[in-house]
């Protein structure tokens, strides 16, 4: 196992890490900042990125640092059901029963939010597959004229959420967007120092990847984390099955 010949003490490309772990890089903290400002005087916003960029590690940073004493947040990712399936997800996530009907269950998730103490933060990951009568039933909601309801959505998804938002019946809904942040692929230096910071909060040293390996994981990926954790992760096994010390990419040695 590369981790005993390595020495580390834990797997350093880990899918789901600790969540200190998470490297607030600059499109993180630039994100971060974002979010912090809808959070004090937003209503509905939207982050957008290719797959693997790290949009569930940004909710997860987002979600440990709220004031928990005055956000109540809820994370669903099951996206990809029936509008009123989805209701009845809400509704179960806020600590009831769903009653039978969409109409009802409208009402109960209002009604459930009002009664809160803390402002009720609904966000919602892989958004993209969202049913598009959830948008409608989710404008319905954020756009409740009662002063007493306090709802935020943070909505999650890849690019095409964007093309799904443009269509002429969710307008109303992205004209109510207050925080919008596309996140983008890490430069050549970021990967590199993602790769050392990962090696080294797993016990290792920053020298087991050579810079030249670094560039080359960094070009062959493209600066996507979850494949540059794949990418790392193989380099490893490689140098283990072959006795190495340092990290090498499979496809750059000779036989």
């Amino acid at each position: 196992m590369f981790l005993t010949h390595f020495s580390l003490t834990a797997h350093p490309f880990a899918e789901k890490p600790p969540i200190e772990w998470l490297q607030r890089d600059p499109r993180i903290e630039q994100a971060l900042a974002r979010l912090k400002f809808f959070e004090q005087q937003g209503a509905l916003a939207l982050i957008i990125g290719q797959t693997g960029l790290g949009k569930s590690s940004l909710l997860r940073l987002f979600i440990h640092e709220l004031p928990h004493n005055r956000y109540h947040p809820i994370y669903l990712h099951l996206t990809p059901i029936q509008a009123n399936a989805f209701l009845r997800l809400m509704v179960t996530k806020l600590g009831e029963k769903p009653k039978m009907g969409k109409d009802r269950m409208l009402l109960q998730i209002l009604d459930r939010i009002k009664q809160n103490e803390k402002c009720t933060l609904l966000i919602i990951d892989e958004a993209h597959l969202i049913d598009p009568q959830t948008l409608t039933d989710l404008r319905l909601l954020i756009s409740s004229i009662d002063e007493q309801i306090s709802l935020k959505i943070v909505l999650c998804g890849q690019d095409s959420i964007r093309d799904i938002l443009k269509r002429a019946s969710h307008t109303d809904l992205a004209h109510r967007i207050n925080m919008h942040f596309a996140l983008h692929a890490l430069s050549k230096g970021q990967s590199g120092a993602y790769i050392d910071n990962r090696m080294t909060l797993a016990g290792g040293n920053t020298k087991i990847f050579e810079t030249e390996a670094k560039n080359l994981i960094h070009d062959y990926t493209g600066g996507v984390p979850r494949q540059i954790n794949n990418v790392a992760t193989a380099c490893l096994i490689h140098a283990a099955s072959r006795n190495l010390k340092k990290s090498t990419t499979p496809w750059s040695t000779k036989p």
